[in-house]
């Protein structure tokens, strides 16, 4: 599991009841967050949330990978059980663009607001999102996700479980110059698929630069579920997606020689990750990773694509274009 470093000021705490972090303090980021990372342990297993609760604790994941799992598991909706193998192309040769008009219907969602009744250096949070008019389950889902996905070396349960709530607690714990934003964004759309991007972004007051997360909703409109890796790979394919990821991996390389420089040293100080962090777009799966899990803060979030061309007998056939 990977961690990300980055350098706090000494004594830093944000929010009463936190955990203080030390100079230099190692903060896990959300490298296997998300319903992927947790639904193919526990999907179909019929546990209870206590239990499930107790399991997320024991799992070793990431901070904010497990407050994400729980948002799922909240709302019901981890892993897609009900879905049934099909010979039926789930993706059309089509364009997102195109097979959008078929897709859930979305409305953007955005304001910023800063703490009320502050002058002067004022924190501030922005919300840059989408909900999904007459699917109330899925626009609750984004909703509780970006707010499980905040808070920066806490290894509790957040006292909030949706945005409102949270900025609430933000107003009550931000220093001065604090910011967060909270995004989300459609990244592919069909007639039984919406694929959407969680993104959050969060500066705390002191730090060299704020620290970014993404996670992606693979949602299946038929059976209103989220999507694991493991529910749209073939049995026993895992390694076989790891070796198309690892050749995706060496694409990205080859693409960015201002990024890498020396190739050898590159790989030495960034090693290749496993990710489970995918989703649906028209050339293939789209893997995104947070910053300084295989790039320094430099390189941003990087996106490795494997075509579909690639997963020919690793995803499932109605996970292939027809």
């Amino acid at each position: 599991m990977s961690e990300t470093h980055f350098m706090l000021p000494a004594g830093w705490q944000h929010g009463p009841g936190r955990q203080k972090l030390t100079p230099g303090a190692s903060v896990k980021s959300a490298s296997k967050r998300g319903a992927e990372c947790i639904s193919s342990k526990l999907a179909c297993s019929g546990s209870t949330l206590h239990t499930f609760r107790t399991t997320l604790s024991a799992s070793g994941l990431p901070e904010r990978a497990r407050r994400l799992a729980l948002a799922l598991a909240v709302c019901g909706l981890v892993g897609a059980c009900a879905s049934s193998p099909s010979n039926i192309s789930r993706i059309p040769v089509q364009t997102g663009q195109e097979t959008s008009k078929e897709g859930l219907f979305t409305q953007p969602v955005k304001w910023e607001h800063t703490k009320p009744g502050c002058k002067g250096d004022c924190p501030t949070l922005k919300v840059d999102s989408v909900v999904f008019p007459g699917n109330p389950k899925l626009s609750d889902l984004v909703d509780n996700a970006l707010a499980y996905m905040t808070g920066i070396g806490n290894s509790n349960v957040p006292p909030y479980s949706n945005i409102a709530e949270y900025e609430q607690y933000f107003w009550k714990t931000a220093a001065p110059r604090d910011s967060t934003l909270l995004a989300a964004r459609t990244r592919y759309r069909n007639r039984t698929l919406t694929v959407i991007e969680l993104d959050t972004w969060q500066y705390m007051t002191g730090m060299t630069h704020g620290i970014s997360a993404t996670q992606f909703l693979n949602w299946d409109n038929q059976s209103t579920k989220v999507l694991s890796l493991n529910d749209v790979l073939r049995p026993g394919k895992r390694q076989d997606y790891i070796a198309a990821l690892k050749a995706a991996h060496g694409r990205w390389l080859s693409a960015n020689p201002e990024i890498i420089g020396d190739i050898n040293v590159f790989v030495r100080q960034w090693p290749f990750q496993e990710s489970n962090n995918f989703g649906f777009i028209d050339q293939g799966l789209v893997i995104k990773y947070d910053s300084y899990q295989i790039a320094p803060y430099s390189a941003g979030q990087p996106e490795l694509i494997i075509p579909y061309a690639d997963l020919s007998g690793i995803l499932k056939s109605e996970f292939l274009p027809s």
